[in-house]
């Protein structure tokens, strides 16, 4: 028997969320990255709270979806795994690439990054390698990806907030003073930790600070 994996490459299709309408009275671009087990338009529920006329909302959409295991009625969705890890991350960063070419944003946006949980590695990973001048980077209960090193956002300017639950079950005390250590190691003083009581959730209340 003689398997043998091969690699293709081949042009594909893939949505992507969008709350409120970006006016002249936009003052803040957000570009919100999912956990897993999401839909990018469910996780835009979480900031229908914000400035409907001063806020803009994209919500890309990671395309593994799958069936919420606890009834297999559900779709939820994974940006990435441990399987083909970089060829897998290229092809988000093109994807992403492509909502913003799609959405033709002023070169005078405030921009705003946000991810949440897996969305940290991809938000964050887009930040690095397209070198996205934004205003704020938000990662919000998520790990930090290992191979990104401090050079990677040398030419960030931007505040960098690391929030994240006191009792976040995904996360113990070890983990918390590592994933901490590596943000204060790439940001330095940009860098603003938020901690708060409470579980591996989207804190609203802490999203609404932002601005």
């Amino acid at each position: 028997m003689n398997l043998e994996e091969k690699e293709i490459s081949y042009t594909t299709t893939n949505s992507y969320a969008t709350l409120n309408s970006l006016t002249d009275k936009t003052k803040n671009v957000w570009f919100v990255c999912h956990g897993m087990g999401f839909l990018s338009r469910y996780f835009l529920r979480y900031f229908t709270g914000l400035n409907a006329d001063e806020n803009y909302l994209i919500a890309p959409q990671a395309q593994s979806k799958y069936y919420l295991p606890q009834n297999l009625k559900h779709v939820g969705a994974s940006w990435l795994t441990k399987e083909n890890t970089l060829k897998e991350t290229e092809n988000i960063m093109r994807y992403f690439d492509a909502v913003f070419e799609a959405e033709q944003l002023p070169k005078d946006t405030n921009l705003i990054v946000l991810g949440y949980s897996q969305g940290v590695s991809v938000a964050m990973r887009y930040v690095a390698k397209r070198k996205l001048a934004c205003s704020q980077l938000v990662l919000h209960s998520g790990g930090i990806p290992k191979e990104l090193i401090p050079e990677n956002f040398n030419f960030l300017q931007a505040k960098v907030s690391m929030i994240y639950g006191t009792d976040d079950e995904y996360l113990n005390a070890e983990r918390i003073v590592n994933e901490t250590n590596r943000a204060k190691e790439l940001f330095g003083n940009n860098l603003d930790i938020v901690p708060f009581k409470g579980k591996h959730e989207v804190n609203v209340k802490l999203i609404k600070s932002l601005v």
